[in-house]
Formats: structure tokens, C-alpha cells, sequence
């Protein structure tokens, strides 16, 4: 599963962003997918919230679950630090971490999660029809098998972190947030701009 995942993530990549440009540490994708938009609700406070909510932000656009066993934690601890990085720039800053699955990522429970890496980081829960909606404009994978009879319950998705501008145009992916300092040099180009 996580091969077939892995294919997928580097054949968007390479289809839709072509080689790193500009001096960006991340792919370089301006132009190359659709604006922030979305509907759906801010767990840490219980908020409806749209894209709207965030212009004049830097946005940082993760899909995953507070269930996840390695890359979700260590991808949201990752960003923590980035945000550390930045300092006092940190608050023109937002990782938004979409829930994929929402039947057992709560409100309580995702508000909880997402508020033991940073203050800048936002929970989001959508119904079905959001989430797949959203996913699908981004071109993010993700599945949830409910558990039934010998095989677990389980869920894949697709691991890119998308960064949009302050007006919510999208200007970077990766797939990797290992290299923090790199990820945090984009984002004072981005805040700077």
C-alpha cells in the first residue's frame, strides 16, 4: 500500500511541477494547481471555517489522522518545528490538518492532537462530501477500511504538504518535511513577498 502510495505521490509530482525553480527548496507548483478553497469545521474551537478564514496567512495544507502510527506525528512535529524557526513570523502562519478520517478523529479528539505540536496549527473535520471534495481538488489519495473480521481497521493517504500564499494561491509541495530549516527558508520568502 505504502509502494502504490509512493508511485502515486512522485507521479504528481513530476506530471504537475516539473523540477524545483526559483531557488525554492520545495517544488515549485505556482500556477500549477487551484486556490485555497474548502468549507469545514475548525475543531479547535468547533468553527465553521472557509479558505477565506486564512487569507493574509501563509497556509500549510496537510491531509491525515490522529490514529496514524509514524508519518502523521512526525510530519506535524516537523512543521512544529518549522514554526519554531520562524519565531514572532510564525503567527502570519497556519497548518490546516484535514482529517481523513473524521468517524473517529472527533472534535474533542482532533482539537486535543493538533494542540500538542503548536498554536498555529488547526484542526479541520468535514462530512464526507467536503473532505472528498477537497481531496479530490488537490489531488489527494486517502481510504478508510473499516475493520472486519480478521483484517484491521485501516487508512492510507497520500503524505504532500501544499503551501499556499497569502492571497491563497498554491505555491509549493513536498513530500518530505525532514529538512525543516529548508521548509522554514521558503516560508520567509513566502512572508516576505
Amino acid at each position: 500500500m505504502r509502494r502504490l502510495l509512493a508511485i502515486f505521490t512522485v507521479g504528481f509530482l513530476a506530471a504537475a511541477c516539473g523540477p524545483h525553480t526559483g531557488g525554492w527548496h520545495e517544488t515549485d507548483i505556482t500556477g500549477a494547481m487551484p486556490r485555497l478553497a474548502f468549507a469545514m469545521t475548525r475543531a479547535n474551537d468547533g468553527r465553521a471555517v472557509t479558505a477565506a478564514d486564512y487569507r493574509g496567512k501563509i497556509v500549510l495544507l496537510y491531509f491525515g489522522y490522529t490514529h496514524c502510527p509514524d508519518i502523521c506525528p512526525a510530519t506535524l512535529a516537523n512543521l512544529s518545528d518549522v514554526l519554531k524557526r520562524l519565531g514572532p513570523r510564525a503567527h502570519d502562519v497556519r497548518v490546516l490538518f484535514v482529517s481523513v478520517d473524521p468517524q473517529r478523529d472527533t472534535a474533542p479528539v482532533l482539537a486535543q492532537y493538533v494542540q500538542t505540536f503548536a498554536p498555529q496549527i488547526d484542526g479541520l473535520r468535514g462530512s464526507a462530501d467536503e473532505l472528498v471534495a477537497l481531496a479530490r481538488r488537490y489531488r489527494v489519495a486517502y481510504r478508510v477500511t473499516p475493520a472486519s473480521g480478521k483484517n484491521p481497521y485501516t487508512v492510507m493517504h497520500s503524505g504532500a504538504i501544499f503551501t499556499f500564499d497569502r492571497a491563497g494561491h498554491a505555491r509549493l509541495v513536498t513530500t518530505s518535511s525532514d529538512d525543516t530549516q529548508a521548509i522554514a527558508s521558503d516560508l520567509k520568502r513566502l512572508l516576505d513577498a
